[in-house]
C-alpha cells in the first residue's frame, strides 16, 4: 500500500495513477552508499546527484529529479513537509540557490521505505512539488529492532568510512509503540585534484569529498487513546554533523611570515538539525476521518574557515587569525496541517472519497555576521564572513486550503481531482489544480495520464542569501542578494514565483504473472525558473561587491565576477520513465529478481528573461547548466539471486552524456572570459555494483561489495579548463561521482 499521490487508504502502488516507485530499506542499504540520498541515485534512475565538489556545498544532499534544481522536489517524512537545510548552494551551477532538504539527517536505521512519486503534486502537497515527491516512511514496529554496521574505502586507499546504526521497538502499554534509532556515520577526505601548476606537486588538494562526521538520531511513536476512535502520533530527529573541506592551496608567497610553505584554507561546517511532529486523529467527526498535525523543522549552521589568512587585516595590525567563524545560517520552519477525508455511496461502482484540509506555516531565515576579523577588508582566505549589513533575519507566513476527490464512475476508470490555494504574507496568492485518470482495459493492462499547475515559491535563502569567496590568484566571486545595493546596480531586480505545468502519459502492464511494466511520458514546463544570472566581471564587478560594503583593493579585476539569482529562463523539460521487474521461482536454483529502469530526460530553453540593458540574463554557460548539467538518459539493469542462505546482488548503470561550457582559466586572450567558452563532453559512462551475502544463522547477514567495481570515472577536463591544473574533474558534473571504485564489508543483525 502507498500513500504517496493519493488520498485512498487502500491504494497499492501498481495500481497507483501516477508513476510511484518503492525503494525498501534493504535496496538502500544493498547499494553500498552511506547516505540515502545517494542510495536513491543507484536505484531510481530520474534522480541523480552532483559529484562531490568543494565549498559548503559538499557538506548537503541534493538530489535533482528529471533534471531539475533540487528545490523543485518536494521531500515528505510520513506524509509531512520535511524542513530544508540552512546552507545554500551559491557557487555558479546547475545547483545555485538550491537551499534542499537534507535527506541524510534522517537516521538511515530509522527509515522503513520511501515511496519516490514522479510527477507534479504541487495542488495536492503544496510548494516545491514541481518535479516530484520523496516521501520517506519511517519504522513504527513496537517489537523488532536490528544493527548494522559497513566499513569501506575507495580504490585508491582514500576516503575510508564507517557507519553504523541499530533500531529497536518497545511497547507503550497495551496500544501504542515507541521505535528508537540511532546512526553513526564518519567518513575522510578524498583526493582527486591534479599537479598545481605552479608548483608541479599534488599540492592543491580541493577536488574530492569532504571529512564528515555525523550522529543522528530518531524515534517515533503512538498511541490508541480512545480504542480506534482517537490516537496520539509523532516522531522526532536530531542530527549534528561536522565537516570539512579544503580550498584551494596557497603560495608561500602569500603569507611567508605566517605560513613559509603555503597553506589550505579549510572550510567547516557545524550543523545541528531538529525535527519534531506531533499529531491527533480519529474517525466519526461529522462522518469523517481527519488528523491533525504540527512539524517543527529546523537547521542551524556554523560555517567557519581554518588554517586560512586575513591578508587585509596582517597589512593593517601586523598579525592575523588563522580561524575565523564565517557566520551562522539559520532555516526554521513550522507546519500544520488539519486534514479531513469520507467516502460516500452514491450509487457508482465504487464509493467517492471526499478530502480536504488546510495548512498554515511559519517561515524564518536567519544570517548573523561573522567574527570581525572574517570579515575585515577582503575577507579571510577562501571564505569571507558575513559582513552585518547582510545578516538579518527574514520570515513570512504561507496559509492553504486544499479538496481532492477522488471518482470511480464505472468499475475499471478512476479519476482524482485535485485543487489548492496559497497565500505568502511576500509573494501573494495562487491557485493551482490536477487531474489525474486511469483506465484498467484489463487486469493485465491499465493507461493513466495526468495534467496539473505548479507552484513554487522563492525560498527566503534565495531571497537572502549574500557569499564572497575569494581565490588563489587574487580573484574573487561574489553571489549578491537580489535586493542589496550591489545586486540592483547590475541589474537585478525581486524574484518572482516560478510556475509549472506539468502533463504525463503512460501503460502498465503485465504481460505474464510476475512480470510488471510500467512506461510514461512527461512534460513539465516552468515559467521564471530561478536560477544564477546577471553575471559580470572585471570593474563592474568590483564596484558591485564594493557597494555591498566589501573592499577588494587587492583583487586582480579581470579575475573578479558577481552575480545573483534572477527570473532568469523559461525551460520544458520533455522524458520517458520505464520500468520493468520480473520475479522467477526456479525451484531448485533458487528466487531470481530482475530489474530495468530507464531515464530520458531534455530540457530546452523556449523563453529567457532580458536584465536591464536589454540582454539576456543567461550566458551560453549558465544557460547549459539548464539544459545538460544531468545526462539525457540513465539506464538501471539488476539481479537478485537468493539461494538458500546465499545472495548475489548484480546491478549495471549506464549514464548518458552531459555538457557543460566551460571558462577559459588558462592565460591568454580568453582568460577570465564572461562570454567565450569551450564546449566540453562528458561521453557516457558504465558502472557496476556487486554484492554477495551469506547468513549463517537466522538473524544475521555478512556481506561483501563493491560501488563501481571496474573503478571507471568521469573524463578530465581539457588542460586549459582546469583552473590551476588541479581541477581534473568537473564540480558540476551530475552524471556519476569522481571518486572511483569503492569496496566494503557490511554485516545486519536482527532482533
Amino acid at each position: 500500500m502507498i500513500v504517496t499521490g493519493t488520498r485512498d487508504s487502500h491504494r497499492k502502488a501498481r495500481n497507483s495513477l501516477a508513476p510511484v516507485d518503492i525503494v525498501t530499506a534493504r535496496q538502500l542499504q544493498q547499494t553500498g552508499e552511506t547516505d540515502p540520498s545517494r542510495a536513491l541515485t543507484r536505484l531510481t534512475p530520474s534522480i541523480s546527484m552532483s559529484a562531490y565538489g568543494n565549498d559548503t556545498a559538499a557538506f548537503n544532499s541534493t538530489i535533482r529529479m528529471r533534471g531539475l534544481n533540487p528545490n523543485e522536489v518536494l521531500i515528505l517524512v510520513d506524509g509531512q513537509r520535511r524542513h530544508q537545510t540552512s546552507i545554500m548552494s551559491y557557487d555558479t551551477g546547475p545547483e545555485q540557490g538550491a537551499t534542499p532538504t537534507d535527506l541524510d539527517t534522517i537516521p538511515a536505521s530509522m527509515i522503513d521505505h520511501i515511496e519516490v512519486l514522479r510527477d507534479g503534486a504541487a495542488a495536492q502537497y503544496g510548494s516545491d512539488a514541481i518535479a516530484g515527491v520523496v516521501n520517506v516512511i519511517l519504522k513504527k514496529n513496537a517489537t523488532r529492532g536490528g544493527a548494522y554496521s559497513q566499513i569501506g574505502q575507495t580504490e585508491q586507499g582514500d576516503g575510508f568510512s564507517v557507519i553504523a546504526g541499530f533500531d529497536k521497538g518497545f511497547s507503550w502499554g497495551p496500544d501504542g509503540y515507541v521505535h528508537l534509532s540511532y546512526d553513526y556515520k564518519h567518513q575522510d577526505h578524498t583526493i582527486r585534484s591534479g599537479p598545481d601548476n605552479r608548483t608541479g606537486q599534488f599540492d592543491n588538494k580541493t577536488l574530492g569529498q569532504p571529512e564528515m562526521t555525523r550522529h543522528a538520531f530518531g524515534m517515533t511513536f503512538g498511541r490508541d487513546i480512545l480504542a480506534q476512535s482517537l490516537s496520539f502520533f509523532g516522531n522526532a530527529t536530531y542530527a549534528h554533523k561536522h565537516g570539512e573541506s579544503y580550498q584551494n592551496y596557497r603560495l608561500p608567497s602569500s603569507l611567508p611570515e605566517i605560513y613559509p610553505n603555503g597553506y589550505t584554507p579549510i572550510q567547516t561546517d557545524n550543523e545541528n538539525d531538529y525535527s519534531v511532529t506531533l499529531g491527533f486523529k480519529g474517525e466519526q467527526f461529522l462522518g469523517f476521518d481527519w488528523k491533525l498535525s504540527s512539524t517543527w523543522g529546523e537547521d542551524i549552521a556554523d560555517i567557519g574557515n581554518k588554517n586560512s589568512a586575513n591578508l587585509s587585516y596582517y597589512d593593517t595590525y601586523g598579525s592575523t587569525p588563522t580561524n575565523f567563524l564565517i557566520g551562522r545560517y539559520r532555516n526554521t520552519q513550522w507546519t500544520n496541517n488539519f486534514d479531513l477525508r469520507r467516502s460516500v455511496d452514491v450509487g457508482l461502482a465504487r464509493p467517492v472519497t471526499f478530502a480536504g484540509g488546510a495548512e498554515y506555516r511559519y517561515e524564518h531565515y536567519d544570517i548573523s555576521a561573522g567574527s570581525p576579523a572574517s570579515y575585515y577588508g577582503s575577507g579571510s582566505q577562501g571564505l569571507g564572513g558575513i559582513i552585518p549589513g547582510v545578516a538579518g533575519g527574514h520570515s513570512r507566513d504561507v496559509t492553504a486550503g486544499y479538496i481532492d476527490v477522488d471518482i470511480h464512475p464505472v468499475r475499471q476508470f478512476d479519476v482524482d481531482l485535485a485543487g489548492r490555494t496559497e497565500h505568502y504574507t511576500d509573494v501573494g496568492d495562487t491557485q493551482i489544480g490536477k487531474i489525474a485518470a486511469r483506465y484498467d482495459l484489463s487486469r493485465r493492462v491499465a493507461f493513466r495520464a495526468a495534467i496539473s499547475s505548479g507552484f513554487r515559491a522563492p525560498t527566503l535563502a534565495e531571497e537572502y542569501f549574500s557569499n564572497i569567496v575569494t581565490d588563489a590568484t587574487g580573484g574573487a566571486s561574489g553571489l549578491l542578494a537580489t535586493g542589496s545595493p550591489g545586486a540592483r546596480q547590475i541589474g537585478a531586480s525581486r524574484l518572482k514565483p516560478e510556475r509549472s505545468t506539468n502533463a504525463s502519459g503512460g501503460i502498465v502492464l503485465e504481460p505474464v504473472d510476475r512480470w510488471h511494466v510500467a512506461a510514461d511520458v512527461y512534460q513539465i514546463n516552468i515559467r521564471d525558473r530561478i536560477v544564477g544570472g546577471g553575471r559580470v566581471n572585471g570593474q563592474e564587478a568590483i564596484d558591485a561587491i564594493e557597494a555591498n560594503g566589501i573592499p577588494l583593493q587587492t583583487a586582480t579585476p579581470s579575475d573578479v565576477s558577481a552575480n545573483y539569482l534572477t527570473n532568469g529562463a523559461s525551460t520544458r523539460t520533455q522524458g520517458l520513465d520505464i520500468t520493468s521487474d520480473y520475479l522467477w521461482r526456479s525451484g531448485r536454483y533458487g528466487r531470481f529478481l530482475f530489474s530495468l529502469a530507464l531515464n530520458l530526460n531534455r530540457t530546452t530553453i523556449y523563453h529567457m528573461a532580458l536584465n536591464a540593458s536589454g540582454e539576456p540574463e543567461l550566458n551560453s554557460q549558465l544557460a547549459t547548466y539548464l539544459t545538460n548539467a544531468t545526462p539525457r538518459s540513465k539506464i538501471i539493469m539488476g539481479v537478485n539471486w537468493n539461494y538458500r542462505n546465499f545472495d548475489v546482488m548484480l546491478r549495471e548503470t549506464r549514464f548518458g552524456s552531459l555538457a557543460e561550457n566551460l571558462t577559459f582559466f588558462a592565460a591568454g586572450p580568453n582568460q577570465y572570459s564572461t562570454s567565450v567558452f569551450q564546449h566540453f563532453i562528458n561521453e557516457p559512462r558504465w558502472n557496476t555494483d556487486i554484492e554477495v551475502g551469506y547468513k549463517p544463522v537466522n538473524y544475521l547477514r555478512v556481506a561483501m561489495g563493491a560501488r563501481n567495481v571496474t573503478n571507471i570515472k568521469p573524463r578530465k577536463l581539457p588542460e586549459a579548463n582546469s583552473y590551476l591544473g588541479s581541477y581534473w574533474y568537473s564540480i558540476r558534473n551530475g552524471q556519476m561521482g569522481f571518486n572511483g571504485g569503492f569496496y566494503y564489508l557490511r554485516a545486519n543483525v536482527t532482533f
